[in-house]
């Protein structure tokens, strides 16, 4: 597979200006960064001489980033002794620079080795990184190997560092470093990570997402039926031996929920009366760009959100920054709306453009999307002969708070959005809030938090990167995601509680 050099990743050579990327010599010292995680002090080259050392250069919001994690878990199964990979994290919004939110990241990508806070892109700067994921390989002696970027680098990986090992056999040092992992500091809890909840007459679906299922609830948190999990795995089967890999997104119709089973790539369709699930779309294994097909012969590429017109099962597919659709009754599936490229671009769904949409919802014959790397919320048109729309938004590195109208409105990183009685509301997850948006005279304004982190309840609400969210009746559920909780806003009286889910 080549490594897939998306867009943002190209723009993002921007930044990398500053520096030419070192080619060979000596490896700059990790020196610069303004915090370490899963280590009890700072990692210096000095001290990992007689290793190999694989920097891998990443900010949490990508998907790209997102994507290579399990190939550098496989990286270092695959070479216990011999390799150390040192994440090196340089953020691209704002909220990332935030040493906590980096914490919880960390948490929720399974992250075990070394990762340093590069807020200040100096260690980026010293190595001339090219984007997000950049990789560089340093040899047992401490000197530059060689680069690489993008997806897709496994096997030239695994190929590289077999070759650092055998030509350094006699230097190497294969004593296994000693680690404070920060899982070992969090207390579990009946959530993790929701990332998407979906609200319906007397019950709610939680997408408990690092604990790989979903959750039944009725509106007052008492838990009613648990769809897969706690472990992660890709299996059909009835609610109990069913597993799941990081779900997200959900669209209810009657008794079928149907949900994106992000890090398997795939759609499950979950029998809410026969309580069995079976996958309906995806081969298990990440595809890129591909035209469609039979779903269950197409790969998919981290679908994250759903939304259902009639037969028509509309997807967020995150990993090709597109919009797809799966026809229920047919089982065919293919892009709708977007080339690819990540981007922004309104015009004709084939010529439009979309940067990792990662929330769906409908209304009156058009799509919302919630398109996250742009910071955007987009109109896309239910008419295939129609067209795609900015409310909110203007570029790949255009992010902030500000209300206000069109051009001179801010996101940071919205991942949900939803309307409620003729509402749209929109999850400004790296805010912090919760904003009203209006499609028609493009006016965004904030409806709940101040845009500080925290987890308060009451008038003055505070939240932690909420992803998803949904409408019942008189109330406003919000998946609160770095606060493993689900809040609920009062409409009537603006307050906000939270939901207290128990598991027997």
């Amino acid at each position: 597979m080549k490594s897939i050099l998306t867009a943002g990743l190209v723009l993002a050579m921007s930044l990398s200006a500053l520096a030419q990327q070192p080619a060979r010599g000596k490896a700059p010292e990790l020196d610069g960064g303004v915090g370490w995680f899963n280590t009890d002090k700072p990692i210096k080259l000095e001290e990992l001489k007689g290793k190999v050392v694989l920097l891998d250069f990443w900010t949490f919001c990508c998907i790209n980033c997102m994507h290579v994690i399990p190939d550098l878990i496989r990286l270092e199964k695959k070479f216990p002794k011999e390799l150390v990979v040192v994440g090196v994290h340089s953020a691209k919004f704002k909220n990332e620079q935030d040493s906590d939110a980096i914490r919880q990241a960390i948490l929720r990508y399974d992250i075990e080795h070394p990762v340093v806070n590069d807020a200040e892109f100096k260690i980026w700067t010293k190595y001339g990184a090219r984007g997000w994921p950049h990789f560089t390989l340093i040899n047992p002696d401490g000197v530059i190997d060689q680069h690489f970027s993008g997806e897709g680098n496994y096997e030239a990986q695994v190929t590289a560092i077999e070759a650092l090992i055998k030509k350094f056999e006699g230097k190497l040092n294969r004593t296994e470093l000693k680690l404070g992992l920060e899982r070992s500091k969090v207390k579990p809890g009946a959530l993790a990570f929701p990332g998407k909840v979906l609200a319906a007459a007397d019950k709610l679906y939680i997408a408990d997402t690092k604990h790989h299922r979903v959750l039944v609830t009725d509106h007052a948190g008492k838990v009613l039926e648990v769809i897969g999990g706690p472990e992660e795995g890709n299996k059909d089967g009835d609610f109990k031996s069913a597993r799941f890999d990081e779900p997200q997104g959900m669209a209810l119709k009657e008794s079928t929920l149907y949900v994106c089973d992000r890090q398997n790539h795939t759609i499950r369709q979950v029998d809410l009366a026969g309580k069995t699930v079976k996958t309906i779309a995806g081969t298990g294994a990440q595809g890129s760009h591909q035209p469609g097909g039979e779903a269950l012969k197409v790969g998919l590429n981290s679908p994250w959100d759903l939304a259902l017109d009639g037969d028509r099962l509309f997807i967020a597919m995150a990993g090709n920054h597109q919009i797809w659709v799966l026809n229920l009754g047919s089982g065919a599936i293919a892009p709708y709306s977007g080339t690819g490229r990540e981007n922004i671009l309104d015009g004709p769904h084939k010529q439009s453009n979309f940067s990792q949409p990662s929330g769906l919802s409908i209304h009156e014959g058009r799509i919302y999307v919630a398109d996250s790397e742009i910071s955007a919320v987009r109109e896309v048109d239910l008419d295939p002969a129609g067209k795609v729309r900015t409310i909110v938004g203007t570029g790949l590195f255009d992010f902030g708070d500000k209300d206000g109208s069109g051009t001179s409105a801010l996101l940071q990183h919205c991942i949900g959005l939803g309307w409620h009685r003729d509402v749209l509301y929109v999850a400004d997850s790296y805010n912090h809030k919760i904003k009203i948006v209006d499609p028609k005279t493009r006016a965004v304004k904030t409806f709940l938090g101040d845009g500080k982190k925290g987890l308060e309840d009451g008038a003055k609400p505070r939240f932690h990167e909420p992803n998803g969210l949904s409408g019942w009746g008189d109330k406003l559920f919000i998946a609160d995601t770095n606060n493993h909780a689900i809040r609920v806003c009062d409409l009537k009286t603006m307050a906000v509680t939270t939901l207290p889910v128990e598991l027997k």
